[in-house]
């Protein structure tokens, strides 16, 4: 029999509109492990945990239960319990009633009702609860009523969306700890859903870090903390400086204008994304620094300072039991094996426009002032308008496509979003020292990746615009 007790094979959810929540989704579990689903509001973590349990129905892909293919299997028959953020307790049944309801509907005997639930109250250490009213209890122990309910039907897989995101800070804490130690004690398979990254870090086995219904990474807290696969991780993981760079020799990397030491062996000239975890900067004496900056601000967060220092175009953020004073000129230094250096992901934007009947290039509406001629190669425009190609036959439209490309530098937002040749929503920032990276996404289907220096807010509604002279274009047929 395989170790893992779950499979997921292409898996993906297209909703009415077109709108994916989950796309080409491949994950493997093993038996008795903790996953957690790990990312921000709107991912696709929530819906890939409801096909999971048979709530939703993939419009792709397969699901394997110990092999066998549970797809389009309705939740009951799938030997998995869920336990939702919103407890979902029945206000009028005591705590007795509420953990037996499943065992009640499925008419397992009285005593054996009563054995078994005995033994998750004190599973869940509230033994001698049985005949509370839900209205007394806290919110702490409300949801280890909700957790001891779906535990009493003994599941091989026990899924869990956000099931402390309504608990104040201390007893999350409090409660990620007796989590873990259930897990341990059961050994049965957890499958956990958060948006917080310390939430993940404290209790996972493995962690499955999803962006815009794709899975970015998959690994134990240690590796997507310390080794992030690309920039949306080591942002979204903890805290993150983040600085676009290039390999100067052997072992030796470029960024916020100093050369520095490190371990990633990349061939030289290759552009680079850097990344400097805030708690691995030391601060010297200026002279002493690779590099110097300005203190800019310092914020007192109990057991550190944060450090936020200015040098040249770049922000390094530090954290630190050591103080700073505010206008004073500082040294950094970070030490090699600190540096986590990824090959920098290409984001070129590339999108699809169309010939108009004018034999202009179109997208979403708008023309793009490029020459049509220019692009498709030996073609000329005639008298009429229209355009012949090489072997002097009139281009079709219907059939010739024009791919085209744009580099998220060249492309400027602007609030007056109807002035773009496109308009969407930020869905995404990262902050990588002198820039912000955004995500725009779009009700094309189509995601444009935007660099700006400024400052914008998740969800601003902008246009964006794009220089024809900036863009380079491709034939497709």
């Amino acid at each position: 029999m395989s170790d893992n007790i779950i499979e997921l094979k292409n898996l993906s959810k297209t909703y009415k509109g077109g709108i994916t929540a989950v796309s080409d989704f491949n994950l493997e579990i093993k038996r008795g492990e903790f996953v957690t689903l790990l990312g921000p509001s709107g991912c696709g973590k929530t819906t890939t945990l409801r096909m999971i349990a048979g709530f939703e129905l993939p419009t792709g892909g397969e699901i394997l239960l110990n092999g066998e293919d549970i797809t389009k299997y309705p939740p009951h028959k799938r030997p998995i319990n869920t336990v939702f953020q919103r407890y979902a307790l029945f206000p009028h049944m005591n705590v007795y009633e509420n953990i037996a309801f499943g065992l009640v509907q499925k008419k397992v005997p009285k005593d054996q009702i009563e054995k078994k639930v005995k033994k998750v109250l004190d599973l869940v250490d509230l033994e001698g609860f049985e005949r509370r009213k839900i209205s007394t209890l806290s919110g702490g122990q409300q949801q280890r009523i909700a957790i001891a309910r779906a535990l009493v039907n003994e599941p091989e897989i026990l899924l869990l969306d956000e099931p402390l995101g309504a608990l104040d800070l201390k007893m999350r804490k409090e409660m990620q700890l007796e989590l873990k130690a259930m897990h341990k004690e059961l050994g049965i398979t957890f499958i956990y859903v958060t948006h917080d990254q310390e939430e993940a870090l404290t209790m996972s086995d493995k962690i499955v870090v999803i962006s815009e219904g794709k899975i970015q990474q998959i690994g134990t807290p240690e590796d997507i903390y310390n080794e992030p696969k690309n920039a949306f991780v080591a942002d979204f993981i903890g805290e993150s400086n983040i600085f676009n760079g290039v390999m100067t020799g052997h072992l030796k990397v470029r960024f916020c204008g100093a050369q520095f030491d490190c371990v990633d062996d990349i061939p030289e000239g290759t552009h680079i994304t850097a990344v400097v975890r805030p708690e691995d900067v030391i601060m010297t004496a200026p002279e002493e620094g690779t590099i110097r900056g300005r203190v800019d601000s310092v914020i007192f967060k109990g057991i550190h300072y944060e450090i936020t220092v200015v040098s040249g175009k770049n922000e390094m953020v530090i954290q630190s039991v050591h103080s700073a004073t505010p206008g004073n000129t500082i040294g950094m230094k970070v030490d090699p094996d600190n540096i986590h250096v990824m090959i920098a992901e290409d984001n070129t934007n590339i999108f699809t426009a169309e010939i108009n009947k004018n034999y202009n290039l179109e997208y979403n509406g708008s023309e793009i002032a490029a020459d049509i001629t220019g692009i498709i190669k030996g073609s000329r425009r005639l008298e009429d308008g229209s355009v012949a190609d090489a072997r002097g036959e009139i281009v079709d439209t219907e059939k010739v496509r024009i791919e085209v490309a744009i580099k998220p530098q060249d492309i400027v937002m602007t609030d007056e979003h109807e002035s773009g040749i496109v308009d969407g929503y930020i869905s995404n920032l990262i902050y990588k020292g002198d820039h912000y990276s955004y995500v725009i996404h779009t009700d094309l289907g189509q995601d444009f990746v935007v660099d700006d220096e400024y400052l914008w807010n998740m969800e601003d509604h902008v246009g964006l615009l794009m220089d024809p002279s900036k863009m380079k274009f491709r034939v497709k047929r």
